[in-house]
């Protein structure tokens, strides 16, 4: 299932993912996809792709506006996310609230890396967050989408996030995958909602 629903959506989306592609090399000088280490299957490290949505020099940039303003600094160490993030660009905001910077992660799912539902995929630091949840974590593929992105995206706390993770896990069916496929359309709608 994984590989059809992704070799269909990457076929019809191709178009688009040449134009964004495009778009992210004219608005910032930089490659128009970025690849990070996320943790997979059995702990397996993968990097996971992105169109790029953040300046060339973002970790810099990361690391100077923490060091500047207390209070992001707490709020990165709470949530690993920022609401008001210096590093991303214009073109970078469009593509989160609309979900497109994930395309490419249909790579990953053609690769076996990645599901095309699953929990969040996760940075190896951020694992160590999810305490006796890990395990859980660790016995499904990560998702392009899963629970988190049709229950409230950005608007849930962290602990929520992992929790609803590892009961989808824990439960899981081949039923609730087509469900929240189905959802997922709804959901990068809402773009209110999204990171």
């Amino acid at each position: 299932m994984d590989v059809t629903v992704a070799l269909v959506a990457l076929v019809l989306a191709a178009p688009v993912m040449v134009v964004i592609a495009l778009l992210v090399r004219l608005s910032d000088r930089g490659p128009a996809v970025f690849s990070h280490t996320r943790v997979g299957f059995g702990g397996k490290p993968f990097a996971c792709y992105k169109f790029r949505t953040m300046v060339a020099n973002s970790g810099q940039v990361l690391v100077d506006h923490l060091a500047s303003n207390p209070e992001a600094a707490r709020e990165w160490e709470q949530n690993w996310k920022l609401r008001h993030d210096p590093r991303i660009t214009f073109l970078g905001h469009i593509l989160r609230k609309s979900s497109l910077d994930e395309l490419p992660q249909l790579i990953n799912v053609l690769r076996g890396e990645m599901s095309c539902v699953g929990p969040r995929p996760v940075v190896p630091d951020e694992l160590q967050r999810y305490g006796i949840c890990a395990a859980d974590y660790l016995k499904a593929r990560p998702g392009l989408t899963g629970p988190w992105q049709v229950t409230g995206r950005d608007a849930m706390d962290y602990p929520s996030r992992v929790a609803l993770d590892s009961r989808y896990v824990r439960n899981w069916s081949m039923w609730t995958d087509v469900v929240i496929l189905g959802r997922t359309v709804f959901a990068v709608m809402k773009f209110d909602q999204a990171s």
